[in-house]
């Protein structure tokens, strides 16, 4: 199995994602979607941003690693009765069924910045935009104080050094790797625009529940508990973790969580 699409189907993301619906929705808000635009959601899971854009009439495809993530996106889609938006399994790095030139927009919000050639995103992204369509993404910052970075952060000193090669996804979060990586496929850089944005998690439970969610549910922190449970150091892992979601938890209700995170937010006129 394709080790990318091994992590992202381990666990169930859309456990996670419940939480990142206001934030999905308030993007797609700013964006500037037309009915009848053609865009991908590259990386998309079950529709963070995917369902969103095309409840405001765009036509949209969804591509994700996951098998499970594009049957659970599939199945949103069905529920709400959205017939413009159809979620297929696709790898970020090489997406060889879809044309030249076809989307208005391509969007990739947490997404694509986990693929593990970056080069090849960036150009497959510039490929299948139109000229004059825009890419963005939004990508985590790394040694950001904020959530996700120090999240990530503390669970890497608990799993093995990455194999020869590894190019860390936050290194997306780095403006000058994005405008090489873009530079490369061809955009200059004047066309390539940075702001730092929030990105708010509300969850309908207490910050060591959702400590617990991570745990159980997504695949990168998974992967730091066995790694921390096969050296004993599961409880200091967690202890950790819990230490920083309380931190960061901003509800004023002990049974509630809200938690913001600051992310790179890149859009590229193509």
């Amino acid at each position: 199995m394709n080790p990318n699409m091994d992590l992202w189907e381990k666990g169930d993301f859309t456990q996670l994602a419940s939480t990142m619906r206001s934030s999905g929705e308030d993007l797609v808000a700013s964006i500037g979607i037309k009915k009848g635009m053609k865009v991908l959601d590259l990386g998309c899971g079950d529709g963070t941003t995917a369902i969103p854009i095309a409840r405001l009439g765009a036509e949209v495809k969804g591509v994700d690693i996951a098998r499970n993530l594009v049957e659970a996106g599939n199945k949103r889609a069905e529920k709400e009765g959205l017939n413009n938006i159809t979620f297929v399994e696709g790898d970020a790095c090489d997406l060889d069924s879809l044309d030249d030139a076809d989307f208005d927009l391509t969007i990739s919000i947490f997404g694509a910045m986990f693929a593990p050639k970056p080069f090849a995103v960036a150009k497959e992204m510039v490929r299948v935009t139109k000229p004059g369509g825009r890419i963005i993404m939004g990508n985590w910052i790394p040694g950001d104080p904020t959530l996700i970075a120090q999240l990530l952060t503390i669970s890497a000193a608990y799993i093995p050094p990455p194999p020869e090669g590894f190019v860390s996804p936050m290194t997306w979060g780095i403006e000058q790797n994005v405008i090489e990586r873009f530079g490369e496929a061809g955009i200059p850089e004047k066309d390539i625009h940075f702001s730092k944005e929030p990105w708010r998690f509300n969850a309908p439970y207490s910050a060591s529940e959702f400590v617990a969610v991570f745990r159980n549910y997504f695949g990168p922190t998974m992967n730091a508990f066995e790694a921390a449970d096969k050296k004993g150091k599961s409880s200091d892992l967690q202890r950790e973790l819990e230490d920083l979601f309380n931190s960061h938890n901003t509800s004023p209700s002990t049974d509630k969580t809200v938690i913001s995170a600051t992310y790179l937010k890149v859009t590229v006129s193509r």
